[in-house]
């Protein structure tokens, strides 16, 4: 059995948080990550698949995160309103560690293997969120519109947590997200006429005997 290693993941992900800003992420390599940190590619390789995931290292949490929110919500909640619930859940990963999320965001921003990266797993938050709710009867295509505009909404509530100077919770900036969603969606409604029926071509007139 491999050596224990306290706090291990905790360590490489620091190391290569402080590599990346010393060095630039393309600059640094899995070997100097693992030597910052004490330990051992071998080591590095047990807790991440490559250098791109250090940065999405809490995402197994969210996820089940989400997942179980969902599943707890009362019975006969909306489906919007239950998704808003797991997200609003997610906000105790977050607190005290905006500065971090800000760096990290500033390699995303610079880095489109990271972004695609990033996609991927918001993706994997709303299939989990749709299955989930579809698990609790909702239909589709309800759970996975739900779903998706939930995720959506996280994604533009975060990046506004990020750059709020008055550094505002993000549970507030989820709750505003969610308003400006539903505000746009009965303008929508309220906006949108039904299609009038199509026309019926004209006849043509019948020829008068003489």
């Amino acid at each position: 059995m491999g050596r224990w290693e306290p706090n291990a993941r905790d360590r490489l992900a620091q190391a290569a948080m402080t590599l990346f800003q010393e060095h630039g992420y393309d600059r640094t390599t899995v070997e100097e990550i693992a030597a910052r940190a004490g330990l051992t590619e071998r080591t590095f390789f047990r807790y991440f698949t490559d250098k791109k995931e250090v940065l999405f290292g809490g995402s197994d949490a969210l996820h089940e995160r989400i997942v179980t929110t969902i599943a707890e919500a009362p019975p006969g909640a909306a489906p919007l309103d239950t998704v808003a619930a797991a997200l609003e859940s997610l906000t105790p990963f977050f607190k005290d560690r905006r500065d971090h999320a800000r760096a990290r965001q500033t390699l995303l921003v610079a880095h489109a293997e990271l972004r695609e990266r990033e996609l991927i797993k918001l993706a994997s938050l709303a299939s989990a969120a749709a299955e989930t709710l579809r698990k609790r009867g909702v239909t589709e295509p309800t759970a996975s519109l739900a779903a998706e505009a939930g995720i959506a909404v996280f994604k533009v509530a975060f990046e506004r947590w990020l750059e709020d100077p008055k550094a505002q919770d993000l549970s507030r900036h989820i709750q505003l997200g969610l308003d400006e969603l539903r505000a746009v969606t009965a303008s929508t409604s309220a906006t949108v006429t039904p299609a009038a029926p199509p026309r019926q071509p004209a006849r043509p007139a019948r020829a008068r005997k003489p």
